[in-house]
């Protein structure tokens, strides 16, 4: 084990981390607004002024786990018309495909434990150009491709500060701070270097008068008191300028409060642009910072040093041994995660893939009762606000640190993004991935009637159920690691929150009771052609391949489980079969007993409208919608089948007296030749006819992977008429070019990788039962047979193409963009973006969605 495995089994060296957001403003839980706009009630604009009421943003910030107090890194090139405290970027309404950051960060490297962490930030040393991105993309419309900071020139001729910011701990909670500023110009440039120390404003609310407090009485040493943290001092080597003033409201900036005098928020930005008397000169307050005035020579670096600790002596003598060894044991942790890979640049890949993973935690602190009532420090909310959004959702109070998709555009939890997080992050740490999933059916989040909620903007919306997918991986994965000793404890825990989110699904989401499913948009936004989000009127309802497929799998999930719990306690007997039926029963709706999703004349499954009078119209939309029934599928041995009595009478029982259900399904009732059972939505010809779609590189399969719209409908669209309206769908490979169904909704084309992920490990478990007998034609027409087995090492090394450099030195993720394709400063720095163009490869969406796109770390091509 090494030495960064042993520090996890610490929580204490859990404590500090990276838990501070990259975005605060314009999040749901800081809107206090009558209207439920977020992103207007506060702008980036008013951020440097206001303090927030639930969390805290910053630039490769760190925290303690309660996000008492902060530490992030603060810029002023001698440019810009404000401090660089925070990055920047477009509201929803502002950029032409949404709310997108608009500037270059990577995160580069970190620890499970956080003992070592990199990332970098690329700054322009010309003014930063606020007015031209903002006007541009306003510009641009929906066809048009977005315009990013690095097209607005001022990376040209390397006139920029690369920054890097690396910490270290020494231990739990000490942390080193090393900040290299590195001159990539051709002429000497000036520049402010602030690290930043404040606390999270907990004092103004009405609920706790102790107000912590930082001060300074000696050069270099920042003190910092909190009754419930204890003394820290921050300490830098140098002995620079230090400078305070409060985390408070500008009331005087932002309200108009005339004569009210005060050294806020936005005190040092102020004092160092405008030169206003706005910081403290007692040196004391709850924000400050030390203020270093570097001139660099060109092509050169200087380097910061800092301590954060409860040692008030530091004396930096062992600094940089500390830093070299934790970097030696970073490294030893990863040759040993990634111990398969022997390619540099896919270790490179992977390792930047799961550090930025690690990085993308963030404390997530939301009281939505409090939210909604007001608090007794501040003036009560408008009346409105109780009928907007998450009023039925009084009991969700977080306030934990999460895995989140993307710290700046989608800085709070999402429901099924984490099932996909904590399968990769299972990689690196397990517990801590657990620990996420435990979260989301604790009493505190899951509601009262068994729905999980989904994210801010709308608990109440409905995301495919795959916890108990992620749940059951997870715990084979530590069982197998452990020599058959799983975490039986947490499969129970878990298993018995997911019994009643399974009722809440069958109870609430089968409108006629049918087992057919109707579960609305399921993070596929606009992959379909009518509005999935909202019901439908005049008592239509629209029957989902996906719903029923997703629930299809929950229960042969749920069944897995149930079936594991059964020997360790003989209490789940009946349970078993409970999940088996439910998936009989669901697989004969999906499958033509009771309904049918299965077009027999395109061998394709599609939703189904249903509309008055028992009138149904299939919608032939070839999508992945009609691919998620393939992921309904698990193999049991024969032996664990009659060791179960129960369930081997109930599945005997339903092969005499239902065998219209045993003959619509996958071979559960017969064993291969290894003895093993297939329980799939899926016998072999539609297996087959679903492939035949999925390989054939004029429908699904792209160069870099599945497309989540078939290349089929870029020359045959597909038109339904709605009275005297005409909607369409057509293949997409990039950016949505309409505001069709959220504006920022990207399925009818793109790559998307979590499911490129479950298209593949679903084929290596069909091959599991099928073996290398059963082969099938990859790419379509191209005569070449393949085991499924194969076909899912050939679908794994086409996602990995997205990112690989190529013959040419080329990486599909960067698009066309030849500085980042060529200069040694950018080239093997990696985005993992949201989701990727089906042709190109070209990465798309949120730039830093490392959270599911971090899946990548996963793939393996002869796994």
């Amino acid at each position: 084990m090494t030495i960064e495995e042993e520090r996890v089994k610490t929580a204490n060296w859990r404590t500090w981390g990276p838990y501070v957001s990259d975005r605060q403003w314009g999040t749901v839980r800081e809107d206090y607004s009558a209207n439920g706009d977020p992103w207007n009630y506060t702008t980036h604009d008013m951020a440097r002024s206001k303090a927030y009421r639930w969390g805290e943003e910053g630039i490769a910030g760190i925290c303690d786990d309660e996000q008492l107090l902060c530490f992030a890194l603060s810029l002023w090139n001698k440019q810009d018309p404000i401090l660089k405290e925070r990055y920047f970027g477009l509201t929803n309404t502002e950029g032409n495909h949404g709310e997108d950051v608009k500037e270059l960060y990577y995160y580069l490297d970190n620890t499970p434990a956080h003992s070592y962490m990199k990332m970098l930030y690329k700054y322009p040393q010309a003014c930063f150009p606020y007015t031209q991105l903002l006007e541009e993309n306003r510009r641009r419309s929906k066809q048009d491709t977005e315009f990013e900071l690095i097209d607005t020139g001022v990376f040209d001729d390397n006139r920029y500060f690369d920054i890097v910011v690396e910490y270290a701990k020494q231990s739990p909670h000490h942390i080193l701070i090393l900040i290299s500023i590195y001159n990539r110009a051709s002429e000497e440039k000036s520049i402010h270097v602030l690290p930043t120390i404040w606390f999270r404003n907990t004092w103004a609310w009405g609920h706790d008068t102790n107000k912590p407090q930082l001060n300074s009485n000696r050069a270099g040493t920042i003190e910092a008191y909190h009754q419930a943290l204890g003394q820290y001092y921050l300490r830098c080597q140098d002995l620079p300028e230090s400078l305070f003033c409060d985390n408070e409201t500008n009331i005087v900036r932002l309200y108009g409060h005339a004569g009210i005098k005060g050294y806020y928020k936005d005190g040092i930005n102020d004092y160092l642009i405008r030169g206003t008397a706005s910081i403290n000169p007692g040196k004391k307050g709850t924000k400050a910072a030390f203020n270093h005035d570097l001139t660099i020579p060109a092509g050169e670096h200087i380097v910061i040093r800092l301590s954060l600790s409860q040692d008030s002596n530091y004396d930096f003598e062992s600094f940089d041994q500390i830093f070299n060894q934790r970097k030696e044991e970073a490294d030893a942790f990863y040759r040993k995660v990634l111990k398969d890979e022997k390619n540099p640049d896919i270790i490179n890949i992977k390792r930047q893939a799961l550090s930025g993973l690690l990085w993308s935690k963030q404390f997530y602190y939301y009281d939505v009762h409090q939210w909604l009532k007001g608090d007794s420090g501040q003036p009560p909310p408008p009346s409105q606000r109780s009928e907007l959004r998450n009023t039925d959702w009084k009991h969700l109070h977080s306030k934990e640190i999460l895995s989140v998709p993307d710290k700046w555009e989608f800085p709070w939890f999402a429901a099924w993004d984490m099932a996909f997080h904590c399968y990769a992050l299972s990689i690196v740490d397990r517990e801590f991935a657990k620990s996420q999933l435990l979260y989301m059916v604790n009493e505190w989040y899951m509601h009262p009637n068994g729905q999980l909620p989904a994210y801010e903007w709308n608990f109440s919306d409905c995301n495919p159920p795959i916890h108990a997918m992620a749940i059951w991986e997870i715990y084979k994965a530590e069982k197998e690691a452990n020599q058959g000793k799983g975490d039986v404890l947490f499969l129970e825990k878990v298993f018995h929150k997911l019994m009643l989110n399974f009722n809440w699904w069958v109870n609430r989401k089968d409108a006629i009771g049918n087992n057919i499913f109707e579960g609305g948009f399921l993070g596929l936004d606009n992959i379909g052609v009518i509005d999935r989000s909202n019901p439908l009127p005049n008592g239509r309802y629209l029957e989902q391949a996906d719903a029923t497929g997703w629930m299809a799998m929950y229960a042969l999930n749920m069944l897995r489980i149930a079936h594991e719990l059964l020997w360790h306690n003989p209490a789940y007997t009946e349970i078993t079969s409970k999940y088996f039926e439910h998936f009989l029963y669901i697989a004969g709706a999906m499958n033509g007993v009771e309904g049918n999703l299965w077009d027999d004349e395109d061998n394709f499954y599609y939703d189904r409208l249903l509309l008055p009078d028992n009138i149904s119209v299939s919608l032939k939309i070839r999508s992945l919608v009609g691919l998620i029934p393939l992921f309904v599928v698990e193999t049991v041995a024969d032996n664990e089948i009659k060791q179960d009595e129960f369930f081997d009478k109930r599945r005997k029982w339903f092969e005499e007296y239902r065998p219209d259900l045993a003959e619509l399904v996958s071979h559960w009732n017969k064993v291969n030749k290894n003895d093993t059972h297939l329980f799939s939505l899926m016998r072999g010809f539609r297996m087959k006819m679903t492939l035949k779609r999925l390989l054939d590189e004029n429908e699904f399969l792209s160069n870099y992977g599945i497309r989540s719209l078939s290349k089929f409908h870029l020359e045959h669209p597909f038109h339904f008429n709605e009275g005297d309206q005409v909607y369409t769908v057509k293949y997409t490979p990039g950016e949505s070019d309409n505001n069709m169904f959220g504006g920022n909704s990207n399925w009818r084309g793109p790559v998307w990788l979590p499911m490129n992920w479950l298209i593949i490990e679903s084929l290596r478990r069909y091959h599991i039962f099928y073996g290398d007998d059963f082969k099938v034609e990859c790419p379509i027409g191209s005569g070449s047979y393949m085991t499924l087995n194969e076909v899912a090492d050939e679908l794994s090394r086409r996602v990995l193409r997205i990112f690989e450099r190529n013959e040419e030195g080329i990486r599909p993720v960067f698009g066309n963009l030849k500085k980042l394709q060529t200069d040694e400063h950018f080239r093997d720095h990696l985005l993992f973006y949201e989701y990727f163009d089906g042709e190109s490869g070209r990465g798309l969406g949120a730039s830093h969605q490392t959270g599911w796109t971090a899946l990548i770390a996963t793939y393996f091509t002869n796994k």
